[in-house]
């Protein structure tokens, strides 16, 4: 008669070692890559199980996807911290956890002061096999009308609040933070007054990276 196996159990928290920190549910792990020349992988951890002794925990994972991951591959707009929440789940053994890390909303991710190395964002969710997007449609902005990239420097028109990219604008980054007020081509030509170019609000006086 066979040995029965050891029945799993599920955890509220595993200290994974050498890093001697706590991880649970909810939290966002960085994941050992098979190549060691390629970055971590990213993903969120959904439950974590052990068998009976407490040892050989595993995780459940939901993994984020780099926009190079994706059917349609990295556009302009992507942030260089920018990730997808995808429809794939896996199970990893617990060992392959390099670290914890933090994937803001959007929203979050353009207030922070200073962005780290672990500090990602998240604005859509990625479908594995379709390769569609949710929400399927953003917020766009500037003459090239292009989703925001928070890694890229953007001024602001005092008249009607659109952001604009120096370049597309005919102006350099330096230039645009130079000035004082900023009214866009058409803003300018409704209303004589408003000298183009005369003052810029920046999105991010620097840029990210």
């Amino acid at each position: 008669m066979g040995r029965p196996r050891g029945s799993k159990r599920t955890l509220d928290t595993f200290t994974i070692k050498p890093l001697n920190k706590p991880i649970k549910p909810g939290d966002c792990v960085l994941m050992k890559p098979a190549d060691p020349s390629n970055l971590s992988y990213v993903a969120r951890v959904e439950r974590i199980e052990s068998d009976s002794r407490g040892t050989n925990a595993r995780v459940h994972v939901r993994w984020y996807y780099r926009p190079e991951e994706s059917i349609g591959g990295r556009r302009q707009f992507h942030g260089s911290k920018e990730l997808f929440l995808s429809d794939h789940f896996d199970v990893q053994s617990a060992d392959t956890i390099e670290g914890k890390c933090t994937v803001h909303s959007f929203k979050s991710y353009t207030k922070l002061d200073a962005v780290g190395n672990d500090d990602f964002f998240c604005r859509f969710e990625y479908n594995c096999s379709t390769g569609a997007f949710t929400p399927d449609r953003v917020a766009v902005y500037c003459k090239c009308e292009m989703p925001y990239n928070p890694d890229d420097l953007m001024v602001q028109c005092e008249s009607c609040s659109d952001w604009f990219h120096p370049a597309c604008i005919e102006m350099t980054a330096e230039e645009a933070k130079r000035l004082d007020h900023f009214f866009c081509q058409n803003c300018s030509s409704e209303d004589p007054k408003k000298l183009q170019n005369s003052h810029a609000a920046s999105r991010h006086s620097d840029t990210k990276g």
